[in-house]
């Protein structure tokens, strides 16, 4: 049996669902599609925490699935943008499992994925699977990945 790894970018996968469908990501159907037939040796999502209880319910509904959840304070800056990204946590914690895993599925669009990918994939010699929205997620992360999943309308909250 294959031993998979998850790590979900929730802030990156909420942003690109709304702005392609003005849908939510069904991470039921995602663990469903992602686990069948593996064993899953971890599966973290990572979020902002703006501390508003609707978002604690999501975390909440996230463990229940069976993600170990990480958050870290959303930062909103004097000049009005806003800090909240877990690249640097993502990429470490993927680095650290991959040595366990099979397959290391990663579910965003950033480009700046791209190097971890082509690292675990040609480094560490582990199959890279990518979820991302197909109009918003890098060409350079399709092209790291082994294997490139849309998100599209099966993976989709009606």
């Amino acid at each position: 049996m294959q031993k998979v790894a998850l790590f979900v970018d929730v802030q990156n996968v909420y942003y690109t669902t709304r702005q392609a469908y003005q849908r939510n990501f069904d991470y039921n159907a995602f663990w469903a599609m992602a686990t069948k037939g593996r064993e899953v040796i971890t599966a973290i999502a990572y979020a902002t925490d703006r501390g508003d209880p609707k978002q604690k319910q999501f975390q909440n509904i996230l463990k229940a699935i069976g993600f170990d959840v990480k958050t870290k304070p959303f930062i909103q800056r004097s000049d009005g943008t806003a800090k909240g990204d877990w690249d640097v946590g993502i990429t470490l914690d993927a680095i650290e499992f991959a040595e366990q895993a099979d397959v290391v599925v990663l579910v965003s669009g950033d480009g700046d994925f791209d190097l971890l990918a082509e690292k675990i994939r040609t480094r560490l010699g582990k199959q890279v699977e990518v979820y991302g929205v197909p109009k918003l997620t890098a060409a350079a992360l399709v092209n790291a990945a082994d294997i490139y999943i849309p998100i599209e309308h099966q993976l989709l909250l009606n």
